[in-house]
Order: C-alpha cells, then sequence, then structure tokens
C-alpha cells in the first residue's frame, strides 16, 4: 500500500477555480459555511461537478460557536433579532444554537460532507459554564454519518482537552506545527503559517510535519494560509518525492 495512502491534502477553501481545485486535490474544507450558510442549491451543486471519491469537509455556522460580538458575525447576511443575540454562540443551549446546528447539518449532509470543524474563538476560555455547554452540545446533537474536530483557542488544559475529546468523540484539530494532537486515530490539521497568514512552508516545515502524520491512520492535512494552493501542490509533490526515495532506498538493501 502506498505510504501516502492514508494522507488527504488540501485547502481550507477554494482559491482558484472549482475546476483546477478538482484537477489537483481530493480534499477540500468550505469556508464560506462559518460566515453564512449558502443555499442547500449551493451545496448540491457543489457535490454533482465534484469528481467521484472528491471529500469535503466544512466548518460549523459560527452562530454555534461564536458570540454576536465577534468581529466574523460582519459577514453574516441574516439579520439577528435584537433580542436572539445573547443566545446565541458558545454552544449554548437555546433554541437559537439548535436551529443554527439543524442548518449547519442539512447543509453538510447535502454536501456529501465527512468531517465538520468547530473552531472556537479564543474567547471561548474552559469555564464550568463553557465546559457545561460543550458536553451539552455534542452529548445531544443528532451527528448522523459527520464525525466532528473541535478546534479550542485560548488556554485549554492539555488534559481537560484530551478529557473531553474522549467523552464526546471529538477529533482534536491543530496546527501540528504549533501543538500537539491530543487525541488518537484520525488527525485533522489545520496550517495556519507559523508566523501568521501570510507565512509560506519551507521543506523543514514539511519534514517536521511528516513527523506529526500518523501511519495506519486518516490524516487531514489542511492548508490554510495565504499560499495555500501552491503549498499544498508543494506538499504533495514533497510526499510523493520522499515515498519515491524510500522505495529506491529499500531495494538497495
Amino acid at each position: 500500500m502506498s505510504q501516502t495512502a492514508g494522507i488527504r491534502v488540501g485547502c481550507c477553501g477554494y482559491t482558484v477555480s472549482r475546476d483546477a481545485y478538482y484537477r489537483t486535490f481530493r480534499v477540500v474544507e468550505i469556508q464560506q459555511t462559518f460566515y453564512q450558510l449558502p443555499q442547500l442549491k449551493t451545496a448540491e451543486k457543489w457535490r454533482a461537478e465534484a469528481p467521484p471519491g472528491f471529500e469535503f469537509t466544512m466548518k460549523a455556522w459560527q452562530l454555534i460557536t461564536h458570540e454576536p460580538s465577534s468581529p466574523t458575525y460582519r459577514r453574516l447576511q441574516e439579520a439577528i433579532p435584537e433580542g436572539a443575540k445573547e443566545r446565541l454562540g458558545s454552544f449554548r443551549p437555546t433554541p437559537e444554537v439548535h436551529e443554527a446546528w439543524k442548518r449547519t447539518a442539512e447543509f453538510a449532509s447535502a454536501l456529501g460532507a465527512t468531517v465538520i470543524v468547530f473552531q472556537c474563538p479564543a474567547g471561548f476560555q474552559p469555564t464550568p459554564e463553557h465546559v457545561t455547554n460543550l458536553r451539552t452540545f455534542f452529548s445531544q446533537v443528532d451527528r448522523g454519518n459527520f464525525r466532528f474536530a473541535w478546534e479550542p483557542r485560548g488556554r485549554w488544559p492539555e488534559e481537560l482537552v484530551a478529557e473531553l475529546c474522549k467523552e464526546l468523540d471529538l477529533i482534536h484539530c491543530v496546527d501540528p506545527l504549533k501543538e500537539d494532537c491530543r487525541t488518537e486515530g484520525t488527525v485533522y490539521y489545520r496550517l495556519h503559517g507559523r508566523t501568521g497568514y501570510g507565512y509560506v512552508y519551507t521543506d523543514e516545515d514539511f519534514r517536521e510535519l511528516c513527523d506529526k502524520l500518523r501511519p495506519g491512520r486518516v490524516n487531514y492535512v489542511m492548508f490554510n494560509n495565504v499560499e495555500m494552493f501552491k503549498d499544498a501542490q508543494r506538499f504533495l509533490a514533497y510526499l510523493r518525492a520522499h515515498e519515491l526515495s524510500d522505495r529506491e532506498s529499500s531495494t538497495l538493501l
């Protein structure tokens, strides 16, 4: 079996035409769903035009994870009733968050998404209320066939992250060049740039990244920097070149 068979490389969003993207990669993480859920017919269109075997992952709608004070709400196209604002975000056990999940799941189903990423803001800290909200949300929602990846930010203790992910069946989503994944099995890596969005990855970064991959497991490696398309292409080439090199070396032993 190919050493790269379990490594799924792609980008967090389309940065080129979809046709060009589909010719290059076999997985994409949809970003638009975080800011504003598109219409279901958009999901159906993307699914229909993608080649057989192409995989979609996507970010959960920000109404689930982020509070309306977040600057990301500037890109929300729907008006929020004034009285509902205090009941959105932070995984609150409210009808508004439940409805946001219902619509997220409907879009994910139409898209055929395999993994839904719940990215939290830095302000979502490990307070007793937030931990309770997490437990309530993930233990009660209908997951269907989706895998859930949780990307906490802020000062979450490693032990608490590992405990919650195991208890709630979550993939700990991380930037592997900044912190370690605290769950076993499938990994979901999002590469945000060592020094920020403008960072361009080097071959030394690729070597370090390869050390973080898990043989025999599914490894999502999703680039989310300004040169994400080129860097993801280069990482694929790096993987293929080193796989060939390993094979050639083994024939000389």
